[in-house]
């Protein structure tokens, strides 16, 4: 994918904060991301303590593709067919992970939500940096940014970059729980989703 050299720049600029262990904000197809090295335990710890986190909400994690993705989880047969239809996309598909990714991100569960955004930055980020938190870059409580300039101070301070991609269109991602035919939470192409889930 080609980049501008400008965001070329920042998004090598945080894939090396994540790398030393920090936190970054990351623009999406939905609202602006906290990205960390999801398969470190330390890392994602200071996710939950810059949002201020329940550590009994887990965090989703973002790849670059969906190869990518069955690197660090096992999707059965129709949870892929249903990641090859929506991702990249905003949409979170809750899938059984792999052992290489630590139990506090989903508070020791089984299972972890797959996030591949239909965004050339989130994707060129998470091409660098390796499987990274997909959680919005807010306080838990507060909403979401679509900003940069939205952040809450706190957050600003805590982590190590910040990628300024301009105003985020805002609809935040859909949850599924493909096996399960449950929608988590409702968001973007939730009719497209119910419709798929019914079909297959």
């Amino acid at each position: 994918m080609t980049l501008a050299d400008e965001t070329r720049t920042a998004v090598d600029e945080a894939a090396a904060a994540i790398a030393a262990g920090e936190a970054v904000v990351y623009p999406t197809e939905t609202v602006y991301g906290l990205g960390a090295d999801a398969t470190d335990a330390a890392a994602v710890d200071r996710v939950f303590e810059i949002k201020d986190r329940p550590r009994d909400k887990p965090l989703s994690v973002a790849f670059a593709d969906r190869d990518h993705a069955r690197q660090y989880t096992n999707p059965t047969d129709r949870e892929l067919a249903f990641m090859t239809e929506f991702l990249p996309g905003p949409v979170t598909v809750v899938v059984d992970r792999d052992p290489t990714l630590p139990d506090n991100l989903t508070d020791g569960r089984p299972k972890v939500g797959v996030r591949i955004a239909d965004n050339e930055v989130a994707l060129a980020l998470s091409q660098a940096a390796g499987p990274i938190t997909a959680t919005s870059a807010n306080r838990s409580g507060e909403p979401s940014v679509r900003l940069p300039t939205d952040l809450s101070e706190s957050v600003t301070d805590a982590v190590g970059a910040i990628i300024d991609a301009g105003r985020t269109p805002g609809t935040e991602s859909t949850v599924v729980d493909v096996e399960a035919n449950e929608i988590i939470r409702r968001g973007a192409l939730v009719e497209e989703i119910e419709d798929w889930l019914a079909d297959h």
